[in-house]
């Protein structure tokens, strides 16, 4: 296949990209405290590992050219629509955009963000009110903005998996879960009663959609 366009080296897409995405999530999350900063931190460290390789450097794509290039004789592995490595990998063909993997990552991008938007208002007004936040998706699960983190970061391995942010996902995951046992500690000291009556009511990271949580 004949590569005709650069797809990589495009380092202004990179930092256009990763602009858009830091700013769209922090206009849902709205960074406050040194915990906020570390979880956005974080999230951000992931993003612009993931843009790189999209447009900039394809390492994934160079470390794995020699298995790749035997799997798939013929394909232009430098091309843009070759970096869609599930697309590729189950041989979906035509636009990668189109394919199921990719449209699947939208639903949890979009879910993830539809999340933070939803949590921020209910946390900034408990926040601002000196009481712990327990409506709306707060009513559902402990750490709605965690979990939105994780879900925007696992439709984008879904979309264009890497081996850095492979590596990376399970590292923030565990990173989020130990920020979220420690906010509860806190909660915990603070809030006293009214903590353990909402943790008892409320899960941590699963709705119960069976029965819904009274705030």
């Amino acid at each position: 296949m004949e590569h005709t366009e650069p797809s990589y080296g495009l380092w202004t897409l990179v930092v256009v990209n990763v602009a858009i995405f830091i700013m769209f999530a922090f206009s849902f999350f709205k960074p406050a405290s040194a915990r906020d900063w570390r979880s956005f931190g974080a999230f951000t460290a992931f993003i612009v590992a993931l843009f790189v390789e999209m447009y900039g450097f394809p390492l994934t794509i160079y470390f794995l050219s020699g298995w790749l290039g035997q799997k798939f004789p013929g394909v232009d592995l430098l091309s843009h629509n070759a970096g869609h490595l599930l697309e590729l990998q189950f041989g979906w063909g035509g636009d990668p955009h189109l394919g199921p993997f990719h449209l699947l990552s939208y639903l949890f991008i979009g879910g993830g963000f539809w999340l933070l938007a939803e949590a921020w208002p209910v946390l900034y007004e408990a926040q601002r009110q000196g009481r712990l936040a327990h409506t709306g998706v707060y009513a559902r699960v402990r750490h709605p903005q965690y979990i939105a983190f994780v879900l925007i970061m696992f439709g984008f391995l879904l979309q264009w998996p890497t081996l850095l942010t492979l590596l990376m996902f399970p590292v923030l995951v565990l990173m989020y879960a130990r920020l979220a046992h420690n906010e509860e500690q806190e909660s915990a000291r603070r809030f006293g009663q009214d903590w353990e009556e909402y943790a008892q009511r409320v899960p941590r990271f699963i709705p119960r959609w069976s029965a819904r949580a009274q705030p």
